[in-house]
């Protein structure tokens, strides 16, 4: 990038995160997610790093945070409150601890990690052991008096045991559990329902009235300790170690990060650290965005001074994103196992829930008009789970004038037939002979939730297919192992494991076997239904009779509509896939009879939909419990739905759910009746 290119990037980017900024820190309210605006922080602070001369003080990396709102009075801090400098991966906190070497050379030195808690930063003021003030961070300088509501959060102590003036900087935090119950409260009342549990700590300490704070049950976390008595023995200014501070705090009765804290004695033990903390962060009781580490002598800390808004002796080591800002290099479009066209959005790569991520879909054309995105657009990706990413936002206001309109092509990319346009804006190859959709319904075949045969993936059915192995998937169980040995990157060893998996997945279930069928509009459910309502096993019984189904034979089943019961019936009147079912017969593959009874009875008819993200087991686990004591999972909500299980950020099943006036339960609740 030359000068002049970062020069436009750098005002475009200082608009934009003021617009958010403000919107967040003075207005309560945020268009985008946290952490997207995080990713647009960082790359400012990058481009900045690299041309030191374009920073400017009104930088949003030259302030710490927004102003305070009008409604409380004022407090100016004795001490500057700092905020800190993110790093995302461990390249850069490398990065990092080299520049902190420049300044202070030597082999090694101890850090303290603890949890970065995403709440509210709170200054808490005793004077001679009486709490004599609470003030947010604010400006840095300047925050709000919050004293009353901070009285209210039993874990902020109103007395301690010291005297003198002892400064306490701590997080004000929600638990997900409050978050939800709240939230809850807000949707029937027909409130404000808070997108995160940070924007709701912040929003229960800006209230008037007390007694809404103390209703929405706030907890504390302390990490730092301020005094300037120098003739008290716990004071920092005479601890050693801020490893030394945390333990006085907890002395003093406040809690702080436990066992989630942790001296580390090199890089090494911080990178091993964090991916410890990650692993427990979706389990924990209360939102963490990452780790702070910091230089554990506070002498050297000291010394080590401010760089801008920052110590330079502490850092933010974020967690990966399940949203961030990057840019899209170009549009290219991918043919499905059903013909249908799929714009996908080559990204620049960015780290998104732990994942690299270069590619997101951008679903069919009205996506694409909806989003007004353009090739060389910058863009806000998500990705949770195990969802594909996808485009969430355009960030118009990086435009250059230099980016590109793109339209879906009339004909096929791969096989240059015409398209057809359906409903919804969905573009078709209606060529059944195109290879990109033959490719798809092989990697579909052969998919976890199919035929599930271990090692064989994209990769490898592609070099079968260019070798000419095989033709369909049928041929797959038919391949022997001086069939794979010879080719490029294959050895005997690898040729053996592959044939032996393929012939562990030649037994599978009923269901399994009809979702592998790659029917359209058949998923993991409405093959579960088929099977259950014909628990058929032998090849030619199960031609003949799913042959001879008629439309109102399949509405009959629960959740099978005009449209899934007619592709069914298609896709068995075709010739074409009665010779495949009968070529895998031939191959060796067995159908199991679906097994008719469950451990239990207990949900005997009751039809339960999940919604959000539960955090005991998967969804996958849970629809597997409710079959499993004879109950029916549907991903439909209706007039004839028991129970809408809600986990975390449930989606548009539950306000359906409300509306529909069914019966709507959390996690717990579920596990409790699931017992």
């Amino acid at each position: 990038m030359t000068k002049s290119e970062a020069k436009e990037r750098i005002e475009k980017l200082k608009k934009l995160i003021d617009k958010y900024r403000y919107q967040y820190h003075v207005l309560n309210k945020l268009e985008i997610s946290e952490e997207a605006l995080d990713s647009l922080k960082h790359e400012l602070k990058k481009l900045e790093d690299e041309f030191p001369d374009l920073v400017t003080p009104d930088s949003p990396t030259q302030r710490v945070a927004g102003k305070p709102l009008k409604e409380f009075k004022k407090i100016r801090h004795q001490s500057k409150m700092m905020s800190l400098e993110d790093v995302f991966s461990e390249e850069e906190f490398s990065e990092w601890l080299a520049r902190i070497k420049k300044l202070a050379p030597r082999d090694n030195f101890p850090f303290y990690s603890e949890p970065k808690f995403d709440g509210l930063a709170l200054s808490v003021v005793y004077e001679d052991g009486i709490l004599k003030y609470t003030a947010t961070r604010g400006d840095g300088e300047i925050g709000e008096d919050v004293t009353q509501n901070v009285r209210t959060i039993e874990s902020v102590p109103l007395r301690i045991d010291q005297k003198g003036r002892v400064e306490v900087r701590g997080e004000a935090i929600i638990t997900k559990k409050n978050f939800e119950i709240i939230n809850r409260g807000q949707k029937k009342k027909g409130g404000k329902v808070y997108a995160n549990t940070r924007n709701l700590a912040a929003g229960s300490l800006r209230q008037l009235d007390p007694k809404i704070t103390a209703s929405r049950r706030l907890d504390f976390f302390a990490y730092d300790l301020i005094t300037k008595t120098s003739d008290v023995l716990k004071t920092s200014d005479v601890l050693e170690f801020h490893s030394e501070e945390h333990k006085t705090l907890r002395e003093l009765g406040f809690k702080t990060g436990g066992d989630l804290e942790r001296r580390c004695e090199n890089a090494a033990e911080v990178f091993k650290h964090y991916k410890k903390i990650a692993e427990k962060r979706e389990k924990l009781a209360y939102n963490i965005d990452g780790i702070v580490i910091s230089i554990d002598s506070n002498e050297l800390f000291k010394k080590l001074g401010v760089v801008g808004k920052a110590p330079r002796g502490a850092i933010a080591f974020k967690f990966s994103p399940k949203e961030a800002a990057t840019k899209v290099e170009d549009i290219v479009v991918q043919v499905g196992r059903t013909g249908a066209l799929t714009p996908v959005a080559i990204l620049r790569p960015v780290e998104i829930g732990g994942v690299t991520v270069s590619r997101a879909t951008l679903h069919n054309e009205d996506e694409i008009k909806r989003l007004g995105i353009k090739i060389g657009d910058s863009v806000i990706v998500g990705r949770a789970g195990d969802v594909i990413p996808d485009v969430r936002k355009v960030l118009k206001e990086l435009r250059t004038g230099r980016e590109k309109e793109f339209h879906m092509p009339k004909h096929c990319p791969v096989c240059n037939k015409p398209t057809k346009k359906e409903k919804e804006m969905l573009a078709k190859c209606v060529n059944k002979n195109c290879p990109a959709m033959h490719r798809e319904n092989l990697y579909h075949f052969v998919s976890r939730k199919a035929f599930n045969i271990d090692g064989l993936g994209p990769k490898i059915l592609d070099a079968f297919l260019d070798n000419g192995l095989i033709q369909d998937a049928a041929d797959i169980f038919e391949l022997k192992e001086d069939d794979i040995a010879p080719l490029e990157r294959f050895g005997e060893k690898s040729a053996e494991n592959i044939i032996l998996a393929i012939k562990n997945a030649r037994k599978i279930s009923l269901a399994r076997f009809l979702y592998a069928l790659g029917i359209l509009h058949v998923g993991e459910e409405t093959a579960l239904l088929l099977a259950k309502q014909f628990p058929i096993s032998n090849f030619q019984f199960l031609i003949k009779k799913y042959k001879n189904l008629s439309s109102e034979n399949l509405q009959n089943i629960q959740d099978i509509g005009p449209k899934v019961a007619e592709s069914i019936r298609n896709w068995f009147q075709d010739e074409h896939n009665i010779k495949f079912l009968e070529k895998l017969e031939k191959a060796g593959v067995k159908i199991e009879k679906p097994a008719l009874h469950v451990s239990s009875p207990k949900l005997q008819g009751k039809t339960f939909v999940f919604t959000g993200e539960m955090e005991s087991m998967s969804r996958d686990e849970a629809k597997a419990k409710v079959r499993d004591l004879g109950g029916d999972p549907s991903e439909t909500v209706s007039k004839n739905t028991d129970y809408v299980v809600a986990g975390y950020s449930p989606g548009s099943k539950y306000d359906k759910a409300k509306k529909l006036g069914a019966k709507i339960m959390g996690e717990k609740e579920f596990l409790k009746l699931i017992k």
